[in-house]
């Protein structure tokens, strides 16, 4: 208990680097994810070869390379930016193709003579997808979206590795400090099961409230 104690403002400082990165990651992965699978059901030709390329490389890329490519190779274009900002960029792309491919999978739910029926009335494509088929897909996807997002929670803690202030991150200091290496990373593991419970409970909420009752 009291490498918790001893150390509690370095805890802390670990565990909101990780909640702070895991909230712009999952808002920057929501958002490419929606769009992406869009672009994966939309009718033009060039927007589903785009969104199937960004799915199959990024799902088929290690996070840990993709890390690589963001945090060394971005600033060769010029594009200087924080350390944690490269790594909202790197977790939130990666993540953004899984969770494209969830809201995929929940679109292909939806019945064809729903679509059918919006564009009966005169709707266009993106009106069909916003009014009509994303507001029933998005009932199917509550479970495997909060999974991504507990999965995008742990793998926060590669940036660790790329000087990114995170809650693993905090081993590092108190192993040279000499504190016992198994109870540095107890306190580490019920950081991240805060977190991980937190988003669990959250989605929890939203199944019940608008999920499919099955």
């Amino acid at each position: 208990m009291y490498v918790l104690i001893d150390n509690f403002s370095l805890y802390a400082k670990g565990f909101f680097g990780t909640v702070q990165l895991t909230i712009y990651a999952s808002l920057l992965a929501l958002v490419l994810g929606f769009l992406m699978a869009s672009f994966r059901v939309a009718p033009v030709r060039s927007l589903r070869v785009l969104g199937t390329l960004w799915v199959t490389v990024l799902r088929n890329t290690p996070l840990t390379l993709l890390f690589f490519a963001v945090l060394l190779g971005l600033p060769r274009f010029g594009l200087v930016l924080p350390f944690q900002l490269f790594a909202v960029i790197a977790l939130g792309c990666y993540t953004s193709a899984f969770i494209c491919e969830a809201l995929r999978a929940g679109i292909n739910t939806v019945h064809k003579g729903q679509g059918e029926a919006a564009r009966s009335l005169g709707m266009n494509f993106g009106q069909t997808l916003n009014n009509v088929v994303l507001p029933q897909a998005f009932r199917s996807v509550i479970p495997p979206i909060g999974s991504t997002l507990i999965a995008l929670a742990k793998n926060s803690a590669i940036a660790g590795a790329f000087s990114v202030t995170e809650l693993l991150g905090t081993y590092k200091p108190l192993s040279e400090l000499g504190y016992n290496i198994i109870w540095t990373f107890v306190w580490i593991a019920v950081g991240y099961l805060i977190i991980t419970l937190t988003i669990s409970a959250l989605f929890h909420v939203l199944e019940k409230r608008y999920g499919v009752a099955r």
